[in-house]
């Protein structure tokens, strides 16, 4: 099976704990792949809601009502279906007790009426914290303008913020929280699984070679021409005549050992080097070393003689020492080199992860790096 692996390197030694772990890891023994583990069936999948509601409840912590007027007209809405009239009187409705929000959430499939799913609820307006506030009753719109779901709790946002009269802290994000269970079903969106006798199995890694050992393994356990590979994203099943709900697990059960493509992915703001084991690379010459002048000052202090007429004074000192690498050695990689050996030789050479990066680039720009370099 092949294995991607993160290294993110801050000292020599650190470079070489990280160069040892990996070899330790290339070596191990591999675990077996389940086709559920790198495919889903298409179709299945979550579908999104979005509500806009009302959170009150809270202390002093809500949307200024003359700066948010819209959280101004639906309070005055929610009221007037509650039968208090407020319209007449609604520049005195001024109350930061209460947030506009948006309530948003992802129903899983196959989830029935009446089943509880978790919610997330984020401020509108300029409210600077929901933590405790009440959610009231939101409907959860789905993409084709129906109510799936409705919602309502209490807000929990796990965040930390005090305030005093020179000082405030704030830890995590007050103005976004969750609401464990926080919405209730109401239209469920239907799905037959155990009719379909023609699904597909959706690689989440599209790949050409991994969809046809799927097809091939499916096919050696439920007979010739049951799977077949359409492109390096779908296997297609032919489920005639059996059930399909039996089919299916069977089939995600079974071991496959996923073909990956030679990648390497860097992502600069981190340092962080994410390389497939099938990197390769042709043959070539490394240099690296830079010019580097350090100067140090160390002021020392002159004493007079006793008894004479002389002042203390304070006599700079100035270092100025040059490093032009001249020590540093061309490294030579072979070609066809693997991995751990590309580790290898990076480590030898004494590099860091931001040295690393600017080889693995200019390897790539003299073509000799065999792999997709994506940097972030």
């Amino acid at each position: 099976m092949n294995e991607g692996y993160g290294v993110r390197i801050k000292s020599k030694a650190a470079v070489g704990c990280v160069a040892a772990l990996l070899l330790a890891l290339l070596s191990g023994a591999s675990a077996q792949t389940r086709i559920k583990d790198v495919t889903n069936v298409e179709g299945i999948r979550d579908n999104q809601l979005i509500g806009y509601g009302i959170v009150a409840g809270l202390n002093g912590t809500g949307d200024k009502l003359n700066n948010a007027p819209f959280t101004r007209e639906a309070l005055i809405s929610m009221l007037e279906r509650l039968g208090v009239n407020t319209r007449d009187q609604a520049k005195y409705v001024d109350t930061k007790n209460v947030a506009a929000v948006m309530v948003t959430a992802n129903m899983p499939p196959f989830v029935k009426s009446g089943e509880r799913i978790d919610i997330t609820v984020a401020a509108l307006g300029d409210s600077s914290n929901l933590t405790g506030g009440t959610l009231l009753v939101t409907s959860l719109l789905g993409a084709d303008g129906e109510v799936h779901a409705v919602g309502q709790g209490i807000v929990t946002t796990g965040a930390i913020a005090a305030r005093g009269a020179a000082q405030s802290i704030t830890r995590g994000v007050p103005t976004s929280g969750r609401i464990a269970n926080g919405a209730i079903i109401e239209k469920e969106i239907p799905f037959d699984l155990g009719h379909a006798t023609s699904p597909h199995l959706g690689l989440r890694n599209p790949d050409l070679t991994t969809a046809l050992r799927i097809a091939a393994a499916v096919n050696r356990e439920m007979g010739a021409g049951v799977a077949k590979a359409m492109d390096p994203r779908s296997v297609a099943l032919n489920l005639q005549g059996r059930d399909v709900i039996e089919a299916l697990s069977r089939i995600e059960q079974l071991p496959v050992e996923p073909d990956n493509g030679a990648k390497v992915v860097i992502d600069e703001a981190s340092g962080i080097i994410v390389m497939g084991a099938n990197v390769a690379i042709s043959t070539v010459a490394i240099a690296q070393g830079n010019l580097t002048i350090r100067v140090t000052e160390t002021p020392q202090v002159s004493q007079p003689g006793a008894f004479s007429n002389g002042t203390t004074q304070v006599v700079p000192r100035t270092n100025i020492t040059v490093d032009d690498g001249k020590d540093k050695r061309m490294g030579i990689l072979n070609k066809a080199v693997t991995l751990q050996e590309l580790v290898r030789n990076m480590n030898a050479l004494g590099v860091g992860p931001r040295d690393i990066i600017s080889i693995l680039q200019a390897i790539k720009a003299a073509g000799a790096l065999q792999a997709d370099l994506e940097v972030r």
